[in-house]
């Protein structure tokens, strides 16, 4: 691993005395990482090149005093079976546990005494039996309600998810025309799909929340079983990362933001970074869309432009550390109030005394640019409103940070503006969570991408590929 530009070095030759094929990945986010780590552990010479001074894209970690704070709380599902191979290969499993069981405490900031708590919670029954009796327990709807949420669901199971025309359409007409009310839209669809998608119900296609509700809740009973880092995302993305590309042989190059990519002469690639050319059988752009098509070569897409279509969504994160403990589960959603998520970090952050709670605001365009007293104002009375424990409680820091292109836009019609891994230029790959995986911008998004990247260069250089993680292609 390195931090500085050298000159190039000679090839290494494989196991049958032949040149070894070279590879240079250009972003070092989770899909650059993954493509990286699937094109060494095929025999190929791999360079990572990363503009930043640390691995892991937007899912890091950085200092505030002694504290160790995650840019933004990160989830996964069990049925995010890609990352969940990520985390094994970096040898992070351990520290980035799944729940045994789905349970999510639902808190209603307006709801009656006695009322103001539901859950999400699974079964170990078959689907769709498994989600079954918490539905019909679920205080925050009423039985009607609850009764068309099941219907919706049994027509939403049946959708044809290769079906292009769900793209067009947006998930909230969808679930309005099948009887969904407003508060159930907020007490359970929104309340899933805000934060998997990145937006309310009327901003998202259809195809894109039917995939994950699809999967997450009406495929296998633990597909939505909780899992996320106990540790500093840091940890896992970058130092765990490093680790596994150092042992697979790449090299990595922080703080080399590529400037162009282009065709040599032979047929091969040659990537410009300050300081130094890399020359290469194969390019990786992991990278997000608007720096990918800024580095396109001419020709690579038949509509590059389609790239800037593709629009983005911002996360707002807000920190809060107490003097003293006022939340006693992990973490809980909230309802009635512009809380959405939060989530206990004390320990992963390395607090000694009090509680830090990270509350995640998903689809947060409204807010994203709003001043810290702006936001202090705002939720430090809605925390207190929803936890009786911080109403006495002293606040020791507030802060936030800010995500403005924190995902992909999962607007209706944005399926036929991601481009597949392939481009029409031999040897040039594309990865990203924004690419055409199937899934919205999530972490296993980014790991589908890198592998599917790796698979299609490795075929392409004849190299081996039973390696490579195989997943179920979404539609």
């Amino acid at each position: 691993m390195t931090d500085g530009a050298q000159s190039e070095e000679p090839r290494d030759a494989d196991r049958e005395g032949r040149p070894r094929s070279t590879a240079v990945v250009v972003g070092g986010g989770l899909a650059g990482i993954t493509a990286a780590l699937s094109l060494a552990d095929a025999g190929v010479q791999v360079t990572l090149l990363e503009g930043r001074p640390r691995l892991g894209g937007l899912a890091f970690s950085f200092q505030r005093g002694d504290l160790t704070v995650d840019n933004g709380q990160h989830v996964y599902l069990r049925c995010c079976t890609a990352y969940r191979w990520f985390l094994d290969r970096v040898d992070a499993t351990a520290l980035a546990p799944l729940q045994d069981r789905l349970d999510v405490p639902v808190l209603d900031a307006g709801g009656r005494p006695g009322r103001r708590l539901g859950r999400l919670r699974r079964d170990a029954l078959p689907v769709p039996l498994h989600l079954g009796r918490s539905l019909a327990t679920y205080t925050h709807l009423s039985l009607a309600e609850r009764a068309k949420v099941g219907r919706a669901a049994l027509a939403l199971k049946a959708l044809d998810l290769d079906d292009p025309a769900l793209d067009e359409r947006d998930f909230g007409g969808w679930l309005a025309a099948h009887g969904q009310s407003a508060r159930a839209v907020e007490a359970l669809w929104d309340l899933v799909g805000v934060a998997t998608l990145n937006a309310v119900a009327g901003d998202a296609s259809l195809a894109l929340a039917a995939m994950v509700f699809k999967t997450g809740l009406l495929s296998e009973p633990g597909a939505a079983d909780i899992g996320w880092a106990r540790v500093p995302l840091g940890e896992l993305h970058d130092r765990q990362a490093r680790k596994a590309l150092d042992s697979a042989g790449v090299r990595t190059v922080l703080r080399a933001r590529a400037t162009s990519v282009s065709r040599t002469g032979n047929g091969s690639w040659r990537v410009e970074v300050p300081g130094e050319t890399l020359d290469a059988d194969a390019v990786v752009l992991a990278v997000p869309q608007r720096e990918t098509h800024d580095l396109l070569p001419e020709g690579a897409l038949d509509e590059p432009g389609r790239l800037l279509e593709i629009g983005t969504a911002p996360i707002l994160n807000v920190h809060v550390v107490y003097d003293r403990k006022v939340l006693g589960k992990p973490f809980f959603a909230a309802l009635g109030t512009p809380v959405q998520w939060v989530f206990d970090r004390t320990e992963a952050s390395g607090l000694r005394d009090g509680q830090y709670l990270a509350l995640s605001q998903s689809a947060a365009r409204s807010e994203i640019d709003a001043p810290v007293n702006v936001l202090r104002e705002r939720y430090l009375p809605e925390l207190e409103r929803l936890l009786p424990g911080a109403r006495g409680a002293e606040v020791k820091d507030f802060f936030v940070t800010r995500e403005r292109t924190a995902t992909f836009a999962p607007t209706p019609g944005v399926g036929r503006l991601r481009p597949g891994a392939r481009t029409k230029a031999p040897g040039l790959y594309l990865a990203g969570a924004w690419t055409a995986t199937g899934w919205p911008a999530t972490m296993e998004s980014a790991v589908r991408s890198g592998i599917g990247a790796a698979d299609a260069a490795l075929a392409a250089l004849g190299r081996p590929r039973e390696h490579l993680f195989r997943f179920e292609e979404a539609a």
